[in-house]
This record gives structure tokens, C-alpha cells and sequence, in this order.
């Protein structure tokens, strides 16, 4: 008799920096008969997901799909083919991301010029014009827009025009904030552009979408050396992505995921971009009245706040782990511990796509007090639940 068994996992309420919660729609799609990647009815689901995802980047760029793996992968597609050895890359870093941006540059033979910010704060505008003056020939500028250790939000369109005024290609996460703020390739003029499936698209973890402006493929196809990755070069890719002439066999495609990212996008699209992005910051308000009713504080200040990613600092003296397994255990509900700086010293809680409803607001608020009254912390009894009421009312 075998020792193993099926793997049932519970039933979670995930309000983390992700994977956020997935709808049951997406979960079906999932268990659709697998074709195969060649099969013509997959490659027309192909062309529909690149449609869906220049709907949700709001970009007209052709070199838009799903990268084969996790966003991590998206980044590193976009570094190793704009990346050769020798060029000069302006890293933004305010984060742990930041920090992965220069590890790729360095990795692809680059030199990582640095413009560094406190951890919580958007990237400073000033301080990257400066930094473009003082270096010379700076081939691209990387930059994160939702920086998921932090919970922060960085200007991406002044910071792209900023780097074409010194003739730099933007290279932009996006990995939290597709799906859950503004985001516009086009109008922003983004060249490359990297996300996740399983933040505010709520699809589940392991497709990198991507998209590439015209000048960064021309950029791409003036490189005097070969890319690093044979896997992630775009000029192997592209001959499976592109649909023009038929399609050359690079790789067995995770169909069933794509299956889901289709029903993901389908839905964004349904809801609408612009209802998507009120609806995040509808919720986060309502979140943030109540956890300012428990006396908690953000990390960001206001004008630079991820509605979907809230950073909250603990209080002095409490154990904010125990907080988090007393949440897991006896409300099936994770939120995330502090990256990074922040280990230890902060909640990271998301507020993301499926996920960003009222009853999880008000089921987080209720774990959270209930953590914090059991570390001996005064907390006024419903008051966070008051706050919640007299926010969803007035907007009702």
C-alpha cells in the first residue's frame, strides 16, 4: 500500500503580496481538456490572449504574450535581451525588486548604475535626471512601478519620458500593478514591460506576461552578441508567439495555464480597466479607515500608496509573526510578513484582483484586532468595524 496520498489543501483566504485568491471561473478553465500547443484552436486561443493583454496593458504592441514561467522570468527576458556585456543600465531601487533589477544586470555582464531611495519612498525623479546627466550613454533606465516589498508607487510615465530625453529605454515591473492601478504602455511610451499572472489578474502563479515596443526589439535585433538564455531570447520566441506564416515549435506551452490566464484576462475585460482600478482603491480606503481605527500606520504616505499592496507597521512590541499565524490558524487568512528591511517590523496585506472585496476586509480587520487584543495591545472594541460601516455606507 503506497504511503502517499492526494494533496487536498485548505481553503484560504489569500490577502498576501500573492499569490492573491483565485475565482472559481479561472480554477474551471484549468480543468479543460488538454490540446495540443500546435493544435490551430490553441493557437487561436494564442492570438486571443495577446488581444486580452494589450487590452490590459493598454498597448498596440504586437510582441505582447505570457512568458512560459513566473514573473521573475519576465524580468530576466527582459534584461538578458536589451542587456550586453559592457552596457550602461540605470537601476532604480526602492525595494527588494530594485535589487533583483541590478543582480540581472550584473548577471548579463552590465554595468548597474545606481539611483537609491528609502525603502517606502517612489523613486525620485530628480535624482534619475541628475544621474542621466552624470553618465553618459546609459542604454536603458529600470524602474519598478509597484514595488511589492514596500507597498509603494513609482511615477513609470514621467521616469520613461525622462529616460528618451537621453536617449534610454525604460524597463518596467509591472508585476503588481497590471490589473490593479493605471497602467499605459502606449501613452506612457514603456519599452519593456514585465508582470505576473497571480497579483491583481488573480490567475494562479507561473505565466510572466510581457510586451515590447518597436524600439526595443530594434534594439534587440541591433545586439552584437548572442543572448545569454536560449530559452528566454525573444528572436526564438517571437517565431512562436507572433502567429505570421505559421508558427515555429519553440516549446511546449503550459496549456492548462494558459487556459486559465485566458479566463483571467476575460474577466478583467469584462469588469472594465477603469472599474478594476476604482474598485481597488474603493476597498483599500475602506481598509485603511479600519486599520487607522485599530491605531495602525503605513509604511508609504498617501499620495504614493499601492491600493493593492498595503504596508502597515507593527506596533512596538508586538510579535508580528505571532500575529500572522494566529490570522492563519484560526481564520484560514495569510497576509504577508515584512521583506527584506521590513522583516519583522511590518504586514504586508493585498488587496488584489478576486480577492478585493469587502468581506475580506472586514475579515482581516476582525483576525487583526483579535491578534492585537491577545498581544495586549488597547484596542477599542469595533471600532475598526464602526469605521468600516460609516465608509461602505457613505459610498453605498
Amino acid at each position: 500500500m503506497s504511503q502517499f496520498a492526494p494533496f487536498y489543501p485548505p481553503q484560504r483566504t489569500l490577502m498576501g503580496p500573492g499569490p492573491s485568491d483565485v475565482s472559481p471561473r479561472v480554477l474551471g478553465a484549468l480543468c479543460r481538456p488538454t490540446i495540443g500547443h500546435l493544435d490551430p484552436k490553441f493557437t487561436q486561443l494564442m492570438e486571443e490572449i495577446k488581444t486580452l493583454l494589450r487590452f490590459a496593458f493598454q498597448t498596440s504592441h504586437p510582441m505582447t504574450f505570457p512568458v512560459s514561467a513566473p514573473g521573475s522570468t519576465g524580468m530576466e527576458m527582459c534584461f538578458v535581451n536589451l542587456v550586453e556585456p559592457g552596457d550602461k543600465i540605470l537601476i532604480c531601487r526602492n525595494g527588494v525588486f530594485g535589487e533583483r533589477m541590478r543582480q540581472n544586470v550584473v548577471r548579463a555582464g552590465g554595468e548597474a548604475i545606481l539611483v537609491d531611495n528609502p525603502w517606502g519612498d517612489p523613486i525620485s525623479i530628480d535624482e534619475v535626471e541628475q544621474t542621466l546627466k552624470n553618465n553618459p550613454g546609459i542604454k536603458a533606465v529600470a524602474m519598478v512601478h509597484a514595488e511589492t516589498s514596500t507597498g509603494v508607487c513609482s511615477d513609470v510615465a514621467k521616469l520613461s519620458a525622462l529616460a528618451h530625453q537621453y536617449d534610454a529605454l525604460s524597463i518596467v515591473d509591472t508585476v503588481t500593478s497590471l490589473g490593479g492601478i493605471p497602467l499605459k504602455v502606449d501613452e506612457w511610451e514603456l519599452d519593456a514591460v514585465y508582470s505576473g499572472t497571480q497579483k491583481c489578474l488573480s490567475c494562479i502563479p507561473g505565466l510572466s506576461p510581457v510586451t515590447f515596443s518597436e524600439r526595443a526589439l530594434k534594439t534587440i535585433d541591433a545586439r552584437k552578441t548572442d543572448v545569454q538564455s536560449w530559452f528566454l531570447d525573444i528572436n526564438l520566441v517571437r517565431a512562436y508567439w507572433d502567429g505570421q506564416g505559421g508558427r515555429t515549435y519553440h516549446h511546449t506551452a503550459p496549456i492548462n495555464q494558459m487556459y486559465a490566464l485566458h479566463e483571467a484576462l476575460l474577466m478583467l475585460h469584462e469588469e472594465g480597466l477603469q472599474p478594476a482600478w476604482e474598485r481597488h482603491r474603493y476597498h483599500h480606503q475602506a481598509l485603511a479607515a479600519g486599520l487607522e481605527a485599530l491605531g495602525l500606520n503605513f509604511v508609504v504616505d498617501e499620495p504614493y500608496r499601492l491600493p493593492q499592496l498595503n504596508s502597515i507597521w507593527a506596533p512596538e512590541g508586538v510579535e508580528e509573526a505571532q500575529v500572522r499565524q494566529q490570522a492563519l490558524h484560526q481564520y484560514d487568512l495569510e497576509i504577508g510578513a515584512g521583506l527584506g528591511e521590513f522583516a519583522g517590523k511590518a504586514w504586508r496585506i493585498g488587496l488584489m484582483g478576486n480577492g478585493c472585496h469587502e468581506r475580506n476586509v472586514r475579515l482581516c480587520l476582525t483576525a487583526l484586532e483579535d491578534g492585537l487584543r491577545q498581544q495586549g495591545v488597547q484596542v477599542t472594541s469595533g471600532a475598526a468595524k464602526q469605521a468600516l460601516d460609516h465608509r461602505y455606507q457613505a459610498k453605498s
